[in-house]
């Protein structure tokens, strides 16, 4: 016996597009911008909301988007690390993060730039402490990069304007 699952229109923004897509009620944020949009910069991680792999922008600011259901953020403006950049042009805390070799595996990384650059584009900016505080709590990597990170962080806030 099959079952039929029913699909429900979802439009929201996603990097500056319009977007509409057509999913069952429970879809999480992540499956839809991997599956249904082909965004794969926001990574799978736990699923669980402990990770921070899978972090994206809402609206300005940093979730993550393994639990965060579709319907909570239809008509919101969602950026993921793809719209970071403008044109070729990586973003700021993306050049950080690149000039810095702030990635060892990378598995984490997409989802501490996506935090980084929300936090430094509040108004006013977060500071170095309180993005470590946040990154301390919400991430999760293992691979060693974590002085490299702090590096591309004071680099990004330097190449941002924001106060250190």
């Amino acid at each position: 016996m099959t079952r039929t699952v029913a699909l429900e229109s979802r439009s929201l923004v996603v990097n500056g597009r319009d977007v509409t897509v057509n999913v069952p009620e429970d879809t999480p944020l992540l499956a839809a911008l991997r599956h249904d949009l082909d965004l794969k910069g926001t990574r799978v991680g736990c699923t669980e909301g402990y990770c921070g792999a899978c972090t994206v922008l809402v609206e300005g600011r940093p979730v993550q988007s393994c639990n965060t259901p579709l319907w909570s953020v239809e008509g919101k403006s969602v950026t993921t690390v793809e719209g970071l950049k403008q044109g070729d042009v990586l973003g700021p805390v993306q050049e950080a993060f690149l000039l810095e070799q702030a990635a060892q595996c990378g598995y984490c990384t997409n989802g501490i730039i996506m935090t980084v650059a929300g936090m430094l584009s509040q108004s006013p900016p977060a500071t170095k402490h309180e993005i470590v505080e946040v990154l301390d709590e919400r991430h999760i990597c293992r691979c060693g990069a974590q002085t490299r990170i702090l590096k591309a962080i004071d680099r990004a806030i330097l190449m941002t304007g924001a106060r250190a």
